[in-house]
């Protein structure tokens, strides 16, 4: 975390918490959600549900995408937030707290530069997303990067095991909406 944003929580200790404003999504790209945005929809649907979904604006300048990664991390309950200096912005997943990319030499990252560290299993749902369970957390594998995940499983190093979507956030403890989680009564600090 960021010295300033320390500072920041230090000097501000009770700034409400932020829900429903930020969302990730299964590229590992970042959207804003207004007012407009939340009222239009979730950010994404539970499995099985049917609705229709409203992302929001793509975050595209690189410094703050930078901020929140360097800042991005989970509570006790498994909810995912950004902490934007005395703010807790809690994020909204399409999927998986991480979304993976994978290295030619065979090391794994996340969507924000830090590593999985080791690969503990892999996981293949009924949609044939492909998964990392790592010492870091659970993540779902960038699509642009299945070549190598398919290479990995042909050499031996990886072996998929089937997984319904709707067990992950149980299996890798975290919360897809901690909006949602919440039902409303968004507790202030």
């Amino acid at each position: 975390m960021d010295d300033i944003v320390k500072a920041a929580m230090a000097k501000w200790p009770h700034v409400p918490h932020c829900y429903g404003w930020l969302g990730l999504d299964a590229r590992g790209q970042w959207f804003m959600r207004d007012d407009a945005t939340q009222a239009a929809g979730p950010f994404a649907c539970e499995p099985g549900e049917s609705c229709s979904v409203a992302r929001g604006s793509l975050l595209l300048h690189d410094k703050l995408i930078e901020f929140i990664h360097r800042n991005y991390s989970s509570d006790a309950a498994g909810c995912w937030f950004f902490q934007n200096g005395p703010q807790r912005v809690y994020v909204e997943l399409d999927l998986t707290p991480y979304i993976w990319r994978l290295q030619p030499d065979g090391t794994v990252l996340a969507h924000t530069g830090t590593s999985a560290g080791q690969v503990l299993r892999c996981l293949l749902d009924e949609e044939g997303r492909f998964y990392l369970h790592t010492e870091r957390g659970l993540g779902l594998v960038h699509t642009s990067d299945m070549a190598l995940a398919a290479d990995a499983v042909e050499a031996g190093r990886w072996e998929p095991q089937d997984v319904q979507s709707a067990s992950l956030p149980a299996l890798g403890s975290y919360v897809r909406s901690p909006l949602r989680a919440f039902n409303g009564h968004k507790p202030g600090v």
